[in-house]
């Protein structure tokens, strides 16, 4: 693990279903995900993330963590990366299932987000300390990961793949850095499969969530209009599975979560190291 995992944060801190061809992984395509948006987008309603996060779930989003840390739990000492990590929530999930034994990296390119970060695992990061083990925040592009090839047993995002820009090189980025036999873990939003139940999540997506959110979160870049864009313009199911295993996966399985409102992802890397 030496000189491949930073242990300050570094510096300063993009359908329906429809594809763009990008070698040999197909890519969602629409909805403007530049950096640019995005990190302006995420810095202006960092505040009230959390309680948004949870206020608009109903509590949801940490059953979904739950279940996710357990479905993925950490084998052996390996350390696990969260990528898009926000202000943190996974890579607290993964640290408290692991009791602090294991070290646990969150990295994101947005400033304010690590801020938050930082403040709220402060007791975490000293039960880690306590264990001799790295809790660590720190700015980067999961399109261009600052770590070793081969390193972390999980590479898991919540909730932010859709987020990237490019999303094929940052789960090809995820993939690289995953160790072989290691798993590469999706928690992300997807659309009911009851029809009746897809209409009303639709509606209360395009109609009540964007007005509340904004309300209680104003920002210039219109974030809760952005969600439902962003989510009714990602691949899920199937489609997001089967563009995981185009980017370099071997094996991936998804699990839908609350009536398909969610879903997880798992994929594996082969056993073999792979060229670059």
């Amino acid at each position: 693990m030496q000189n491949a995992v930073p242990q300050r944060p570094v510096g300063t801190v993009g359908q329906t279903n429809h594809f763009l061809q990008t070698s040999d992984c197909r890519m969602p395509a629409t909805v403007d995900k530049s950096e640019q948006r995005i990190r302006q987008m995420f810095g202006e309603i960092a505040v009230r993330y959390d309680f948004l996060n949870h206020f608009l779930s109903g509590g949801t989003d940490v059953y979904w963590r739950w279940r996710t840390v357990r479905a993925a739990a950490p084998q052996g000492t390996a350390p696990i990366l969260d990528v898009c990590s926000g202000t943190g929530d996974l890579a607290l999930a993964y640290l408290k299932r692991t009791r602090g034994a294991i070290p646990v990296i969150g990295a994101d390119f947005t400033h304010e987000m690590l801020l938050l970060a930082d403040q709220k695992s402060e007791a975490a990061r000293q039960t880690a300390a306590n264990s001799g083990q790295p809790f660590v925040f720190l700015q980067a592009d999961t399109q261009e990961l600052p770590f070793a090839d081969n390193l972390f047993q999980i590479v898991c995002v919540a909730f932010g793949l859709r987020n990237v820009t490019d999303t094929a090189r940052g789960l090809r980025e995820m993939i690289r850095v995953c160790q072989p036999g290691g798993r590469v873990v999706v928690l992300e939003f997807s659309l009911p499969g009851n029809p009746l139940l897809r209409w009303a999540y639709g509606w209360y997506f395009r109609n009540i969530l964007p007005r509340l959110g904004q309300w209680l979160a104003r920002n210039r870049q219109q974030a809760y209009n952005y969600l439902p864009e962003s989510v009714s313009g990602f691949p899920y199911g199937q489609a997001l599975a089967d563009l995981m295993q185009d980017c370099g996966l071997e094996t991936v399985t998804f699990r839908p979560l609350t009536f398909g409102i969610a879903t997880l992802y798992i994929g594996q890397k082969g056993s073999v190291k792979l060229d670059h």
